[in-house]
């Protein structure tokens, strides 16, 4: 395995990059950081401000979930242990795309398990649950129903309204079908089908069909697979839905957060108040007007006192959106550490005056391993190609210019000429001004031609380089383009299928043995 600070990549935002750099600037905007250490004192406040009673309605929730599922014993072993109060989850979320979706969908749970692994090593008098929190609340289907396998991408075409966890599985027949006629013969390739076909063609929803697969995938590892849509759950959240529609307090305590985040791009901008209103095919914003509290694009309104009774007799009909949904998280689960990628944790900074408001612990925040897979072909042809890993990052013109100067014999310095160029333009300038004031202007065309002739003759000299080079660098593009589609990272095009097809279970294997989720490199992995 070969490792790339994040910061080398150039594919993590200034936030991240400051964040995982412990910039004293953001130290407000998060409880504390996730080092070993910290993980000690992150557990006493949690344990003093979590309840038994949640730990038993948790367990038992949970068990209902689980009621028609082959469970393993690792992952029972797990959900029997939240019932203890030494015990902890570690916790990252995803949507319910379709077959997984991008690679990173099973880096996220490869972290929370490791970190799992190595805090019970650390201290082995407290266990630690990974948990995969299912967002079956979301609504965006466009963003879920599809997934790419060998460069083709398969989609689930279909009209759908509501919570997404609850959509029926009809139409995926026809993705199985053309799935199939895809999957070359031998190797892995059943397995996948299998795979498919009794996630999505045995299970009638969404959020069943999810959970078979990841606990397929990752059952053996103890993985707990939760899924927020729950009544008795919601009850617990009671309190804070009632915070929310009456004071409507989650939007200012959000907006405290901005002057320490001015230069960063705001991920979630809060609603006056942010819950959705659920049913099956419905889920609409909760607005407050002209007395009302109103679903959107519907007829239902409400009076205060209306509203609030149909949160105690049917919690489960209130959604939190993006602003609430880590507080509801981290109000039912004795959770440490949410794991997550970088545009998840940049919202997450903005929300912890949300949960001291609340009164709820805030979570210590993990970046997610990220992975950079590769066949022992390809990295045999990196070596031959005398490529290093991280001329591979590079983007596409950078990479491109950068390898035209490595072939370059006679290199030609043009900054050095440009640089000499502006330092006689410079001293032009000066006697322009002591002899008539009027010539500055043709002496700064002229310099803005000479500089731009010099540019010029520098994209043609390497346009040149590249043709007398082209059939050596189309090599190296060929496998850069391999390794990084679209010209973006791997693990936000490809499938899992993609490689499993070849490794099967085994590419598990050798993630659950290589990712560290503590160390701060971004990995690559040669399968």
């Amino acid at each position: 395995m070969f490792q790339i600070p994040y910061e080398q990549t150039g594919y993590f935002s200034k936030l991240m990059i400051d964040y995982l750099g412990k910039n004293n600037q953001l130290s407000s905007l998060y409880n504390r950081f996730p080092s070993i250490e910290n993980f000690k004192d992150q557990i006493l406040e949690k344990q003093t401000n979590f309840s038994s009673a949640n730990r038993e309605i948790l367990a038992e929730s949970l068990q209902n979930q689980y009621a028609h599922f082959s469970v393993t014993a690792a992952t029972q072993n797990n959900i029997n242990r939240l019932k203890d109060t030494t015990t902890f989850t570690v916790v990252t979320g995803h949507q319910l795309n379709l077959f997984t979706g991008p690679l990173y969908f099973l880096y996220k749970i490869v972290s929370t398990i490791n970190l799992c692994k190595e805090l019970k090593k650390t201290y082995p008098e407290y266990d630690f649950v990974p948990i995969y929190w299912m967002a079956t609340e979301d609504h965006d289907f466009d963003e879920i129903n599809f997934f790419n396998f060998n460069q083709k991408k398969f989609q689930w075409n279909k009209e759908v309204s509501g919570p997404v966890g609850r959509l029926n599985t009809d139409g995926l027949q026809a993705v199985f079908e053309e799935f199939k006629k895809h999957l070359p013969l031998g190797n892995h390739a059943n397995e996948l089908a299998n795979l498919f076909e009794n996630a999505y063609l045995k299970h009638h929803n969404l959020a069943d069909a999810t959970r078979f697969l990841a606990n397929e995938l990752f059952g053996n590892e103890g993985l707990v697979i939760i899924d927020g849509d729950d009544v008795a759950l919601k009850k617990l959240f009671i309190p804070h839905i009632k915070e929310e529609l009456t004071n409507q307090s989650s939007f200012k305590e959000v907006e405290k957060s901005y002057a320490i985040l001015k230069d960063a791009i705001i991920q979630v901008n809060p609603r006056e108040i942010n819950l959705f209103f659920i049913e099956d095919g419905l889920r609409e914003r909760i607005v407050f007007e002209d007395d009302f509290y109103k679903v959107l694009n519907t007829e239902l309104q409400f009076t205060r006192e209306e509203l609030l009774h149909l949160v105690d007799t049917n919690p489960e009909k209130f959604s939190p959106n993006v602003i609430l949904r880590p507080l509801y998280q981290e109000v039912i689960l004795p959770n440490l550490c949410y794991i997550g990628g970088g545009g998840e944790l940049a919202y997450w900074l903005e929300l912890k005056e949300v949960f001291t408001l609340h009164n709820i612990t805030f979570p210590m925040l993990l970046l997610r391993n990220s992975v950079l897979l590769a066949t022992e072909k390809q990295n045999q042809k990196r070596a031959k190609l005398n490529l290093s890993w991280e001329e591979l990052f590079l983007k596409t013109d950078e990479f491109q210019q950068k390898k035209t100067k490595d072939f370059a014999q006679n290199i030609f310095d043009f900054e050095q000429q440009k640089q000499f160029l502006k330092e006689q333009f410079a001293a032009l300038k000066e006697v322009a001004l002591q002899t008539n004031k009027s010539f500055i202007g043709a002496v700064n065309a002229q310099e803005v031609k000479q500089i731009k002739g010099l540019e010029n003759l520098e994209k043609r000299y390497f346009k040149a380089e590249r043709l007398k080079n082209q059939d050596h660098l189309d090599r190296m593009l060929d496998l850069k383009i391999a390794l990084f589609p679209n010209n973006s990272l791997q693990e936000r095009v490809d499938n899992f299928s993609t490689f499993y097809v070849d490794y099967g279970k085994e590419m598990m294997d050798i993630l659950l043995e290589n990712l560290n989720p503590l160390e701060q490199h971004f990995a690559v992995v040669v399968l």
